[in-house]
């Protein structure tokens, strides 16, 4: 039965990509008021003509939507409660200021994105308009108006908190809206949620590097080992600057109570949630030629690393491939793989 309390909300889905698209398709589907907004023209046109299809592991869901171009909200006289930003991390600032106008004053603007980004949403709405978000969800679009989601709707998992505060309505009311997408909990450190989800998407980057999925990924010889240097700097780099250990993904304390494994733990349970044939978000911008967030990712962890006076080698080396990948000097494949574990023992 769909979550539907507020169903009178209207709702912003800024950035339709595949995660936004999956997330869109639901809570229209559960007959939210929702407009699906995106700069990639012929996927916006496609699902005027034809609806929004998504490929589930064990279905194919079609939903008529309202789909806008970014240019064409200069000219909607609308004004949203709830507006799921899921765009590209790097494309954080540009898109809030985009979306500020449009958003109600008590309106909400959750930030569904990969990195820390909530310092940039906060910075243009407001702490008390910003919702921070950890999203559980593989899915990949290649072809417009079509999207594939490998991550079904009982393994999808979001947690959510207030930027400061307590929880109150405003937390409650996007996990209604949630609920109709995938299992929603409750964080009241959202910030070291965040922290330690990127830490665990610092694989992301690595094992993109190979050109194969998740699965595929981890039988090549010295991946394992390699993932788990690169969250391991990360893990230091989060805890330096003061962020919990928070169990992410559906599990409990108990289940992460085993320090030495806890970074074990989460990726483990991220790749038996995420679906077989998933294939992370950078390896996809890799195959398409436009820019992953691997700066924003392990990049971060660098930048952050290098204040604190932290080793982050690893990440360093995942992103000096990751940008020769960029520019064409390299293609992912298992050859790539092997210069990371070369320019680490270096």
């Amino acid at each position: 039965m769909p979550w539907r309390l507020y169903v009178n909300l209207k709702i912003g889905i800024l950035g339709t990509g595949a995660n936004g698209s999956c997330a869109a398709a639901d809570i229209a589907k559960a007959g939210f008021d929702v407009d699906l907004i995106d700069q990639w023209p012929d996927h916006i046109e496609a699902m005027r003509q034809n609806g929004l299809t998504i490929c589930l592991p064990d279905e194919e869901l079609n939903v008529p939507v309202s789909a806008f171009h970014l240019c064409e909200l200069a000219s909607n006289n609308v004004q949203y409660d709830m507006v799921l930003l899921y765009t590209k991390a790097y494309d954080t600032r540009w898109s809030c200021e985009l979306i500020k106008p449009y958003l109600r004053a008590d309106g909400l603007l959750v930030g569904m994105q990969n990195s820390m980004t909530v310092e940039d949403i906060v910075d243009i709405v407001g702490a008390e308009r910003t919702i921070g978000c950890v999203v559980e969800c593989s899915s990949e679009i290649f072809t417009p108006g079509i999207v594939q989601r490998n991550t079904p709707r009982e393994k999808t998992w979001f947690g959510l908190g207030p930027i400061e505060g307590s929880r109150d309505e405003s937390v409650e009311k996007t996990a209604e809206v949630l609920r109709n997408v995938g299992n929603v909990s409750l964080i009241d450190d959202i910030i070291s949620a965040k922290w330690i989800k990127l830490v665990i998407n610092t694989t992301m980057a690595v094992v993109a590097t190979s050109g194969l999925n998740g699965v595929e990924g981890l039988k090549t010889e010295g991946m394992r080992d390699v993932l788990m240097r690169v969250t391991g700097e990360a893990l230091n780099v989060s805890q330096g600057m003061g962020h919990k250990p928070v169990p992410l993904f559906g599990l409990s304390e108990d289940d992460v109570k085993d320090t030495n494994r806890f970074l074990e733990t989460l990726f483990d349970k991220m790749m038996a949630d995420v679906g077989p044939a998933a294939r992370d978000c950078i390896l996809q911008d890799h195959l398409k030629g436009r820019r992953s967030e691997a700066q924003e990712i392990n990049g971060l962890v660098i930048k952050t690393g290098k204040k604190l006076g932290l080793d982050t080698a690893v990440n360093a080396a995942v992103v000096e491939i990751s940008d020769r990948i960029h520019s064409g000097e390299l293609t992912p494949g298992p050859e790539t793989f092997e210069l990371v574990k070369e320019l680490i023992q270096n």
